[in-house]
């Protein structure tokens, strides 16, 4: 997928980041969906260790068929629509803007820019265990545009990429008064 997808460049434009939430944050629903794809089968070797006739009736292990493949297609579904959600959410700077784009479901996106000389003031926070060890946090940038705030959740390396846009955003105003 290309950069042309999501935001229409202008020709002096170049791409300082391109920030996605850190690959660590998506660990826990790969666990979650592990364990809600092996529950049925652990469920299934118990009931027929224990009850003998469970599945014995003619019209037992269709049903059994049918329905847990009804749970395996959503277990799926949801799974894939995590992932969707966790890949599509995108947060793309520039030298002249901050694009941020905000997967909500499936087939929904909310995208905001604001131009990088009307950025006030950033804030970067790493709140825990995990996200000190791996090195993601939570950036918010106070705008004076339409959009009052931005909040880009577990990026990675929050503070360096604070103070990069700090950077830009000076350059940027810095190029528009002079």
């Amino acid at each position: 997928m290309t950069i042309s997808n999501f935001i229409r460049q202008k020709s002096y434009e170049k791409i300082v980041f391109m920030l996605r939430r850190h690959y660590i944050t998506f660990v826990p629903t790969i666990v979650l969906f592990i364990f809600l794809f092996l529950a049925p089968l652990a469920v299934y070797f118990l009931t027929t260790n224990l009850v003998t006739n469970f599945l014995s009736g003619e019209t037992a292990w269709p049903i059994t068929v049918i329905l847990s493949s009804i749970y395996y297609l959503s277990v799926i579904l949801f799974f894939f629509s995590f992932f969707i959600t966790f890949y599509l959410d995108l947060t793309i700077v520039t030298n002249d803007r901050l694009v941020d784009i905000e997967q909500t479901s499936l087939f929904g996106r909310t995208v905001a820019e604001v131009d990088l000389s009307e950025i006030q003031d950033a804030t970067s926070e790493i709140r825990g265990f995990f996200p000190s060890l791996f090195k993601y946090g939570n950036l918010t940038i106070q705008t004076a545009g339409a959009v009052p705030k931005f909040f880009i959740k577990n990026i990675p390396n929050p503070d360096f990429v604070r103070q990069r846009i700090l950077d830009l955003a000076a350059d940027d105003k810095k190029f528009h008064n002079g």
